[in-house]
């Protein structure tokens, strides 16, 4: 079919991109789900956490996502809030590129993902990990971490 002389791209190509990836994050929770990252060395270990000492920001994340799956919301904001908060932002916004793709409705990701937003994600990032470095601050850093 023509649409403004050119072949409309067929439905399989538009969504190959959006799909794939899903297809990733589904493997990768069902993974997680599997091998309990609760488990010392499971999933290997934090190499900035080996160096120094201190969690970065996605330490915990595993374990986040291992306590969503299994039920429990507030073991997982104790593990890591800010993946609780950012998986189910990132899933939506591939199933949202999905939907566009195969409606066809062009080559952007999510309206959203703009540049700005980017930046504000790296801001948030950033700003989780000083907050979560400040003495005081227990709650945010995983329980199994306070032990040493």
């Amino acid at each position: 079919m023509l649409v403004d002389g050119a072949l409309r791209p067929a439905l399989l190509h538009r969504v190959a991109a959006p799909a794939s990836l899903l297809l990733v994050a589904a493997s990768g929770l069902a993974a997680v789900a599997v091998r309990d990252p609760h488990t010392p060395g499971a999933w290997g270990f934090c190499p900035f956490l080996l160096a120094t000492g201190r969690p970065c920001p996605f330490c915990g994340g595993l374990r986040a996502v291992s306590d969503v799956l299994h039920g429990d919301v507030v073991a997982a904001a104790h593990s890591n809030a800010l993946v609780l908060v950012a998986v189910p932002f990132a899933v939506a916004s591939l199933v949202v590129w999905l939907v566009r793709r195969w409606r066809g409705r062009g080559d952007e990701l999510v309206p959203w993902a703009t540049r700005a937003t980017a930046l504000g994600g790296v801001a948030l990032v950033a700003a989780f990990w000083l907050v979560r470095l400040l003495p005081g601050i227990a709650w945010l850093t995983p329980s199994d971490l306070l032990s040493r």
